[in-house]
């Protein structure tokens, strides 16, 4: 496990703590909603939706949380401008938990960035994400509306291994690193993510992890869930099948230090949640032989086996 010195920085999104040593600080969930071919999802372009069924899910998905510790964050993906506004208003009248602004589009994510900074909820708000690709006005877009919170996304076809992934975040001699790109920009607490290429590579993406936190002690963490549903779907595994090998998936990068995991649809959370506040709980009690103790009292160590 990666970070186990001072060096480690944590940071907090609206009521949520991440990063920190290992085992200080429980993992960070985030489930995708509104996602393509979402079953509540009845027109991606306007944003139209069943209502009643995403505030089923949500429910659902913080009843989880609350019984594992494990806090959560809501990936809000949209493909338009008018349904990412749709999509963040329901979220904010429904939770109370903090939220990415997701799109493969800047002008979608532009669009969800500025109607929460209307709605005065930049505090809840994080933007998904700064890459290599991201242009200058993306990175001033940022700083004119006061982003408190984004993740950067250091991966790319010229940025395979370990080291180029880092390079990406700290920069060399004659460039500076997305890191500094991003805090000129005044954002207060940058997430890492080195990127997932697919299920084998992902011992790469696990090194990063640990070489991200040592080097910048910035909270880091990936998304494995997309490489695992496309393997799965190939292989045509359906449940158990899909949950067992998830489970191994998510579990992989918590032993490098990951901070926060995207584990894909919000509907499997009642089986996420468990697999990850269980491993979270292991790696805490291990921490204790280093004098380190959870930093949170509804620690899944805790919740899951003392509290009970």
């Amino acid at each position: 496990m990666s970070c186990a010195s001072n060096k480690c920085q944590t940071a907090k999104i609206h009521d949520i703590q991440l990063g920190g040593r290992a085992g200080e600080l429980p993992t960070v969930l985030i489930g995708s909603i509104f996602y393509r071919h979402h079953n509540i999802v009845r027109d991606v372009k306007s944003g139209e939706f069943d209502e009643v069924q995403a505030k089923v899910i949500l429910d659902k998905e913080k009843e989880v949380s609350d019984s594992t510790g494990n806090p959560r964050l809501l990936d809000v993906i949209a493909e338009t401008p008018e349904a990412m506004i749709r999509y963040l208003a329901f979220i904010i009248e429904n939770s109370d938990a903090p939220f990415l602004i997701d799109s493969s589009l800047a002008k979608v994510r532009e669009a969800g960035l500025r109607f929460a900074a209307d709605e005065g909820v930049l505090d809840r708000a994080v933007y998904n994400a700064i890459e290599p690709e991201s242009s200058q006005q993306e990175l001033d877009l940022l700083g004119e509306i006061g982003v408190k919170h984004a993740v950067i996304l250091a991966c790319g076809a010229k940025y395979i291994k370990p080291k180029d992934r880092l390079r990406l975040l700290i920069g060399e001699e004659d460039k500076p690193g997305l890191i500094q790109q991003v805090k000129e920009q005044g954002v207060e607490n940058i997430l890492t993510d080195p990127g997932v290429l697919d299920l084998p590579s992902s011992g790469w993406t696990a090194k990063a992890i640990e070489d991200i936190k040592q080097q910048t002690g910035l909270p880091c963490g990936c998304a494995p869930a997309n490489a695992l549903y496309t393997w799965l779907r190939k292989k045509r595994f359906q449940t158990p099948e899909l949950q067992a090998c998830g489970a191994a998936v998510l579990a992989f990068p918590l032993f490098a230090g990951a901070d926060f995991l995207f584990y894909g649809p919000i509907e499997n959370a009642s089986w996420v949640y468990p697999s990850v506040g269980v491993m979270d709980a292991m790696i805490s009690y291990q921490a204790k032989l280093n004098g380190i103790k959870p930093a949170v009292p509804n620690h899944p160590l805790r919740q899951l086996f003392i509290n009970n």
